[in-house]
Parts: structure tokens; sequence; C-alpha cells
């Protein structure tokens, strides 16, 4: 049973910049708070841009067997191999950003259910395979916002991103915010008993609608704005200090 005498419930954890650090690892110390979170009774989710095979690995190292979101919240797990809900853009989406990544030289790539395809190894054709996330990556700020002005004309689209040089699609209405309601209709609890922790714009609605919004010390400005609480960055343990100083102080 869950252990009530604490305020939040469930910790929901970005990986990459939050959980991660800059080497795609977990630290030591990291990893022992969230034991103690987990000891205590708190559900411990991670909440990613990744797809559910690259954040696995990582799932499986800190012995969770909760629900995970993944894919900016494209898909939704009940537990680490059981799917609760897959929501798939729409191919005639798909095929339009594909055409503007196209137009303006852009690297892109793309989440399938199946596969990640990029510029280099893209698909014959878009309607044979279905869609959960589509990305374009440049340095060029210009281009950048071209190609978020285009996208915003197409509308359906929930435009985000997991860096400053980056763009993620998902389908209008998906985000790790919607991830986490389900997570939370799962468990039986509210989003006013989460706590949300991440570092770039698709973390920043899940912060806006958790309990307590934290954003890293290596966040992106307008995540800093947004959040309840800004802790050190990913190389400095700042995932310790909300479960040390923020959910199990109350004990």
């Amino acid at each position: 049973m869950l252990n009530n005498q604490y305020r939040y419930k469930l910790l929901a954890l970005d990986m990459d910049g939050t959980l991660l650090t800059d080497e795609h690892e977990i630290s030591h110390e990291t990893s022992s708070w969230i034991h103690k979170a987990m000891k205590a009774g708190i559900h411990v989710c991670l909440s990613t841009g990744r797809a559910a095979h690259h954040a696995l690995p990582y799932g499986q190292e800190l012995g969770l067997d909760t629900p995970m979101v993944t894919v900016n919240g494209s898909e939704v797990w009940k537990s680490p191999n059981e799917l609760q809900v897959r929501t798939l853009l729409d191919p005639e989406l798909v095929s339009k950003m594909h055409e503007i990544a196209i137009k303006h030289d852009c690297w892109f790539w793309a989440y399938s259910v199946d596969k990640l395809f990029n510029s280099e190894r893209w698909v014959e054709s878009i309607y044979d395979h279905e869609w959960l996330k589509f990305g374009y990556t440049t340095d060029d700020n210009e281009v950048r916002h071209q190609i978020l002005m285009e996208l915003q004309d197409l509308g359906g689209l929930q435009i985000t991103n997991s860096s400053t040089t980056n763009l993620e699609i998902n389908p209008a209405g998906i985000s790790k915010a919607s991830g986490i309601q389900e997570v939370c209709k799962l468990l039986g609890i509210t989003m006013e008993e989460v706590v949300a922790v991440g570092d770039s714009l698709n973390d920043l609605a899940v912060i806006q609608a958790a309990g307590l919004g934290v954003a890293m010390g290596n966040a992106q400005e307008t995540v800093k704005e947004a959040a309840d609480l800004v802790v050190g960055t990913n190389n400095e343990d700042g995932i310790v200090e909300v479960i040390r100083d923020y959910i199990l102080k109350e004990a």
C-alpha cells in the first residue's frame, strides 16, 4: 500500500538533462535517493521524449515496475511492457512535415511504433507506418524559426523541444502532462500529488500541471520561469534535492 503520510505520491522524471548526467548515466547518489523514495511508497515514473525501448534499460537499472510515459506522451505504459494508451500522428501531417524538412534541407527524424527513422534512413512510404513523433534539428535559428511558423500553419500539432536546437512534434493535445494525467488515473491520485522534474520545453506542460513543478539548474529559461522550484543541474544530482528536501522532508 502507498504510504499516505507524504503530500506527494508520484515523482515524474524526465531523462535526458534531468535523470541522466551528460554522460547519459544515472549517478550513484541519484539512484540511491530514488530507491529511498520508492521504499517510502512514492511512485517513480520515467517521463521522456525517448521511445520505450530507449527508456526501458534505465527503468530496469532503477528497478522500476511502475507506469512510464514515453515519446513525450504519445505512449503511456501501465508497466514497463504493458501498453496503456498510444496516440498516433496523422500520416498526412507526417508527409507535410517531411516536405518541410526537405525544403529547408534540415536534419529530421521520426519515431514510428517500431523504429527510429531519420534523414539518412527514411521510409519508402509514410503511409505504411504508424507514427508517434517527428523532429527537426538545426543550429540555424532563422531556419528553425521558419520551420516553426510553417508547422503552426499546419495545425493539429503539439510543438515542443528537447534542446534549444531542435523541434519535437506530437499530435495536438499530447504532452508529458496528458501522459502523467493518464498515469494518475492508473494510480488513483491527482496531479496535485505529482512532482514533475525536467529541463526542456517538452517538460513545460507537466511542470505547469503538477502539484510541484521543478526545473533543473541546466533547464531552458522558459522552463525555469514556469517552475515552482529550480534545483541543481543534472550533473549536480538536482533530483536528490527534490527527493530529500521536498518529497521526503515531511516525515
